[in-house]
């Protein structure tokens, strides 16, 4: 299946059914595929995702140009040469890409009329669709060209499909040039877009329902512009609508007031943080005042080894490190987690190896961590509390 006449989207794009026969059966990538006389199913190219459905019983998977001209389809089991088939395209599937691919061709324009940006690249996502420009625009250009496109979507303009030769198009005023030779399939937006493109489009602009940009950045040089048409818009809008709601209803504020909401809760959580870290820092020295006043003591040597509510990693690490400021001090301190984090510390002038401590407390209770021979932490200990600081007790007891 080479020629124009045998891609039925091309003259088509709202035929979804059609008749055909199964010319080769071949694979593509290891999996089974089939070659058809004709075809609606559109393949991935021009920045459109494939088409899919059913051809005859088995399900449609992918939709390929291969590098001979016929296409391709992917199928979920194996059909055979020389067999009849009835082939069903996935039409909520076809038609949003029709949206979405002629929403881009009337967006496109609009950025070339409104602000002189030429559309270098697009790509229709599963979600959103984007088009990169080839220079950098303004939010007051976007909203510009994005209010142009839809008034060129409500004028409910016709979307007209016709083929020339690359000598008649070169004389048309074409948006993009195109490169290629032989005939080109044009699709003209009636008086206002005139592009060579092979992918699916509505047949007047009404069609498209609505272009809503999403969002812009910068992008190699211009502006990359995120947009959903259509049946996208609608999800979109419902799930912002939604969000709002429940963003509204949390608050207790009226949707205006929502953003300064958010600011004063961001700013006394900032206040909160910075009140909890003071305290912490007051509540560390008390801890380990009072755990090196309680310390085991022998020959000279004091042993803190203690599983510590309430305290995360830094905070366990902070209340270590101020109990080894004291000479002759070694602490391990144990998180109240189901699977703990432990903290090993000594003072300069002891001779435990606290990395030492720790290697072997992983080995028997598993986890993972490491240090240096003055501190070493680590997580993800199994067992009981008591017999990881007994362990502990007793590997620091050996050193």
């Amino acid at each position: 299946m080479s020629s124009l006449s045998s891609r039925l989207y091309y003259t088509d794009a709202y035929l979804t059914e059609f008749d055909a026969v199964v010319q080769d059966a071949i694979e593509v990538g290891g999996r089974p595929a089939v070659t058809l006389d004709v075809s609606a199913f559109y393949p991935t190219s021009g920045g459109q995702p494939f088409d899919t459905g059913t051809v005859g019983d088995a399900r449609v998977l992918e939709v390929v140009d291969l590098d001979d001209g016929r296409v391709a389809h992917v199928l979920e089991r194996a059909l055979g040469p020389g067999l009849p088939v009835h082939g069903v395209v996935d039409w909520s599937r076809r038609f949003d890409h029709m949206q979405q691919h002629t929403g881009q061709h009337v967006l496109s324009a609009a950025c070339d009329r409104i602000c002189h940006a030429r559309t270098e690249s697009f790509h229709l996502g599963a979600d959103t669709s984007t088009i990169d420009l080839a220079v950098a625009i303004t939010a007051d250009q976007v909203a510009a060209a994005e209010a142009e496109a839809n008034r060129i979507v409500w004028d409910d303009r016709p979307v007209i499909v016709r083929f020339a030769s690359a000598d008649e198009a070169r004389q048309l005023p074409l948006r993009k040039e195109s490169l290629r030779e032989g005939t080109l399939r044009l699709v003209d937006v009636e008086g206002f877009d005139l592009s060579a493109c092979g992918g699916t489009h509505v047949g007047r602009t009404g069609g498209i329902g609505v272009i809503a940009v999403c969002g812009t950045e910068r992008f190699k040089g211009g502006t990359r512009v995120e947009f959903v048409c259509g049946g996208r818009a609608l999800t979109r809008f419902r799930q912002q609508r939604d969000l709002l709601a429940a963003g509204v209803r949390q608050l207790s504020v009226l949707p205006a007031e929502l953003p300064d909401a958010i600011e004063r809760l961001q700013a006394d959580n900032k206040a909160q943080r910075t009140l909890a870290r003071t305290l912490q820092s007051q509540l560390v020295v008390y801890e380990a005042r009072a755990l090196t006043d309680a310390a085991e003591s022998s020959e000279g040597r004091r042993l803190v080894v203690r599983r510590m509510e309430g305290f995360d990693a830094q905070g366990l690490k902070a209340v270590a490190l101020a109990i080894v400021v004291t000479p002759g001090c070694t602490a391990c301190l144990l998180s109240a987690d189901e699977r703990p984090l432990v903290v090993i510390a000594r003072s300069a002038d002891v001779a435990v190896d606290s990395a030492a401590v720790l290697r072997r407390l992983i080995e028997r209770f598993g986890g993972k961590g490491g240090g240096r021979p003055e501190l070493a932490q680590g997580g993800g200990l199994t067992g009981e509390p008591d017999d990881i600081l007994g362990a502990a007790r007793e590997l620091i007891g050996r050193s």
